[in-house]
């Protein structure tokens, strides 16, 4: 039976361990790679970049937090949404923790030169979009109906 994504949009919290197996994984695969090349692509790239990425991801997830707070409503993928927020970070993203998240990611693969996990950015955003996103906005069209619906026309669901 299909889940009714109207009380909540997941039972499993998808994008932590999302996230967290991407990491793991290009750990692995970094300690026992010998595709060095993929390491030493990043080279030429100064560390700031994978820095500052990091700092802004980390930056957006806790502005978003705090937006979230503010609201009343939950952060957490997998229990119901009690409000419709629609400012602070959400002017511009539907989606500015996983925005926030992969920012992180992205720039700490920069930052430690991992190439591994550079690489597995896209398939880590597949997969929460997947997962997670595409069921979210299911349990928030359902929530909060025309409302909703006007709000995704005019924010895009990552930028």
């Amino acid at each position: 039976m299909p889940q009714d994504y109207g009380a909540k949009p997941n039972e499993i919290p998808w994008p932590p361990l999302i996230y967290t197996a991407a990491l793991l994984l290009a750990w692995v695969l970094e300690r026992y790679d010998a595709w060095k090349w993929l390491d030493s692509s990043l080279a030429g790239l100064p560390i700031g970049v994978g820095i500052a990425l990091f700092a802004i991801g980390i930056g957006l997830d806790l502005w978003t937090i705090l937006t979230l707070r503010k609201a009343g409503t939950t952060m957490m993928p997998n229990a119901g949404a009690k409000a419709l927020v629609t400012n602070g970070p959400y002017r511009f993203s539907r989606n500015p923790i996983y925005l926030g998240n992969t920012l992180a990611m992205a720039g700490f693969a920069l930052a430690v030169r991992w190439g591994w996990l550079l690489l597995l950015v896209p398939v880590t955003v597949t997969a929460v979009s997947w997962l997670a996103i595409s069921r979210e906005e299911a349990h928030l069209d359902r929530r909060f109906g025309e409302d909703w619906r006007d709000y995704a026309k005019k924010v895009r669901r990552w930028l």
